[in-house]
Order: structure tokens, then sequence, then C-alpha cells
């Protein structure tokens, strides 16, 4: 008499399955061809129903496709603040002192700016006076080669700002 071999009975078999929170192209496409491979063949599917299918299988595919597109996008946008305030090294600028110890407001400050580092993710200006500051404490910021109190076109600029301008 033949036996069998006791390691092909089922309550030998793995029970685990690991499912995947994600269903992809590939998923996708073992779930089509599985019902296509068991339809009954008194009753196959319709070309309706597979051309369906087979939309939403494309339609899936090209979210996937602009997710990734974007998630790219997202990363390219994402600059360093050392990036965004290198443009500032050379600069003047102005910013409100205060005092180490009190706190308190002391004048306005002018430095030039030798550097740009960064601090917990926000941008810090190096300055020529031995100052560290933030970037976003600026007041001013003006080129010191440039000719003070005149615009780009020459015109005075020391008057009050233009109606609706900031």
């Amino acid at each position: 008499m033949t036996t069998i071999d006791p390691s092909l009975y089922l309550n030998n078999q793995s029970t685990k399955r690991v499912p995947s929170p994600d269903l992809g192209k590939d998923e996708f496409l073992k779930i089509l061809m599985t019902q296509l491979q068991n339809q009954d063949p008194t009753n196959p599917m319709k070309d309706q129903e597979f051309v369906s299918q087979m939309a939403s299988f494309s339609s899936l595919e090209q979210m996937m496709n602009m997710t990734n597109s974007i998630d790219n996008l997202v990363q390219n946008q994402t600059v360093s603040p050392i990036l965004k305030n290198s443009h500032m090294i050379g600069k003047e600028v102005s910013y409100q002192a205060y005092d180490e110890e009190t706190g308190e407001k002391l004048d306005i400050e002018t430095s030039n700016v030798t550097a740009v580092s960064q601090h917990e993710g926000w941008a810090v200006l190096e300055l020529e006076n031995g100052e560290k500051i933030y970037a976003d404490s600026i007041t001013q910021v003006s080129d010191p080669d440039a000719s003070s109190g005149s615009g780009t076109d020459g015109e005075d600029i020391t008057g009050p700002a233009p109606e609706g301008s900031e």
C-alpha cells in the first residue's frame, strides 16, 4: 500500500498570510489573470467587462505615475534654507537688536552678511559684526555698492510709500 507524505497534509501547511496594504499593477494583473483562468467556460466574461477592467487598470497605472511625478515635484521644490538665502551674502541688512540678558529692544543695527548657515531648519545669517541672526528678523536689505536712497531708476524713494504698497 502507498502512503501519503505527512508534509503534504493541509494542517501542516503554513496558514500565515501577510497581506499587503497596497494594490499595485502586479496585484491587479494577477487578479485579472486569475479571473480569466477560472471563468465559467459556458458563460465567459463579456468583452465589455474585460475592456472595463483594462480601463480601470490603465487608470490605476496613470494615477500611480502621477503620484510619483507629484512626489518628485514636491521633493524638488523643497529647497534648503541656505540655498534660499545664499543671495544675501554681501548684502547689507538692518535688524532689531536685543539685549541678551534682559531681552530689551535696542537700536536698529546694520551689518553686511558674510555667510549663511542653518539651525533647526531656519536660515541663520552670519554678519561682519560677529552677530548671527535669523533671516526672518531682517527689517531691510540693501546693496552696499549701490547708492543709498534711490530706486532702480534713480528716483528718490525717501518719501511716503505709494497707496497700496508695503
